[in-house]
């Protein structure tokens, strides 16, 4: 005979088994405001139309069109105007001079460059390639050229970059298809999730910020919206996704602070580079260190939810494995996970931002400076502020969010009305308490009564109008017809009048 109850017991990716009606709303009317908050600050702070700024000309700010190599020829360095210096020598001729001297034989490359976008599509220039040059040409190859107005004419066009559309599409897809193929149906909403994610940075944040918003109060707002959207949209409108989502704003919420007490203290500018200098230069509003600040919380987020969705899951598979387990033992082994991923996470976060910053490393040691003299300075200070004060927050975000999942699992297991095994609603209409009650049914006597242990793998049909109620760790009475799970067999002992017991 089939067992037909109402609820499952989910493991591993499955969906959270649903929440008690009180206390989904007592997380409701956390989140709800908040989200309606985030809601408003989209719709105050959405830019208008994009400033429309004069082009500088200088680096990205110049003008770019693209081009296409049409052909390669190699001629001799000295004929083209190209100085190059001969191998070992450093400098310093029989005369005692130290210019480097020339070769005389180097043999470069000259690429003929047609421009194939823009005003001037048709229009072809050389580009002169040193034998020691990085970047090579081949015919056919698409490049990006910039465009310099003021220069003469022959000068106005110089290969900036190679376009890599193919290789990048190409490298996309392959993403793409790897994690549709293991995630499946998570796959496909973690793509969506991110396309979402890129919308928001590109048409909300960065806009809002050249239109002159606050970098911070926009981080916040756009943040707050990746960080809503991404999780529930990849793991499902649940409680623990809430719980995950309650996490991942404390921290936040710390780190923000911590992000502007420390910016603040350490007088960091965020003008540390050409980029920056080049903003600060034609949008001269727009609050730096506030930009930094903002790239600290956005540079968060992503490792944020990732850190509060694991330790919420994890909580719920602790709890699913021992449904019997006080908050206590939860959160002791729940923290036990969280330990082990704050090291790796935190690891990764220093390393990443080192890998970011290696061609600076490599000058500061080039320079021979001490480290307390490379640390302070302004550039290495505003990525050592960002790792530290991030990492602080996901440290944080482990016992934040495994004492609230253990919280919330713990009230959930103790709900009253209905509970069935796991603390799922019983099928029938009785009411009980405690772990593992189940929902009475009536059996064809009067009034007949079980009394044993706790529910076990069994089950008993009552068809009856009687009250009937088993006894456990948590007992209760029900009334009407349905199915409840029995007690163990040989513990089981009927008391009472003229009951009538079938097993399945």
């Amino acid at each position: 005979m089939t067992h037909s109850h109402g609820h499952a017991h989910d493991h591993g990716g499955a969906p959270a088994p649903p929440a008690s009606h009180r206390l989904r709303t007592v997380i409701a009317a956390v989140l709800v405001p908040f989200a309606l908050a985030v809601l408003a600050g989209l719709i105050a702070l959405w830019p208008g139309d994009e400033p429309a700024g004069e082009r500088s000309g200088i680096g990205f700010d110049q003008e770019r069109q693209r081009a296409k190599v049409t052909k390669v020829e190699q001629v001799k360095c000295s004929d083209v105007g190209a100085q190059i210096q001969e191998p070992g020598s450093p400098g310093g001729g029989g005369g005692g001079a130290d210019e480097p001297r020339p070769d005389e034989d180097a043999v470069c490359e000259q690429a003929t460059i047609e421009v194939t976008s823009g005003k001037h599509a048709g229009r072809t220039f050389t580009e002169v390639v040193a034998p020691d040059a990085s970047r090579r040409y081949e015919v056919g190859q698409e490049l990006v050229v910039s465009y310099s107005p003021k220069a003469p004419r022959e000068l106005q066009y110089a290969v900036s970059d190679v376009v890599r559309t193919v290789p990048m599409t190409a490298l996309a897809l392959v993403f793409a298809v790897a994690v549709v193929i293991v995630g499946r149906l998570r796959g496909l909403a973690a793509l969506a999730a991110l396309a979402v994610s890129f919308a928001i940075l590109i048409l909300f944040i960065l806009p809002a910020i050249l239109d002159g918003s606050n970098p911070l109060v926009v981080a916040v707002v756009g943040g707050s919206a990746i960080m809503l959207i991404a999780l529930y949209l990849c793991h499902g409108f649940n409680v623990r996704t809430s719980v995950a989502a309650l996490g991942t704003l404390a921290s936040l919420l710390l780190i923000g602070l911590l992000g502007s007490l420390f910016i603040g203290w350490s007088k960091l500018t965020g003008n540390t580079d050409d980029f920056t200098g080049l903003i600060h230069t034609q949008y001269p509003d727009i609050d730096m260190s506030g930009l930094l600040l903002a790239g600290v919380l956005i540079g968060s987020l992503g490792v944020l939810d990732d850190v509060t969705v694991t330790q919420a899951s994890a909580v719920w598979e602790l709890r699913q494995a021992d449904p019997s387990a006080p908050w206590r033992k939860l959160y002791a082994s729940a923290m036990r996970i969280g330990r082990d991923h704050i090291a790796s996470v935190v690891n990764t976060l220093v390393l990443a931002y080192a890998g970011a910053a290696l061609p600076m490393l490599l000058l500061f040691t080039i320079a021979d400076q001490g480290v307390g003299t490379v640390a302070t300075s302004e550039f290495v200070a505003e990525e050592i502020v960002r790792t530290l004060v991030g990492s602080i927050g996901l440290v944080a975000s482990v016992p934040l969010t495994t004492g609230l999942a253990a919280l919330v699992v713990s009230a959930d297991r103790r709900r009253g009305p209905g509970a069935g095994p796991g603390g799922q609603p019983g099928p029938g209409a009785g009411t009980g308490a405690g772990p593992g009650s189940g929902a009475g049914a009536g059996t064809s006597g009067a009034g007949g009564v079980w009394a044993g242990p706790a529910s076990g793998p069994g089950a008993v049909a009552g068809a009856g109008t009687g009250a009937g109620a088993w006894g456990g760790p948590g007992s209760g009475a029900g009334t009407g017809s349905g199915a409840a799970a029995a007690p163990p067999e040989g513990r089981s002992r009927r008391r009472g009048g003229g009951g009538r017991r079938r097993r399945r």
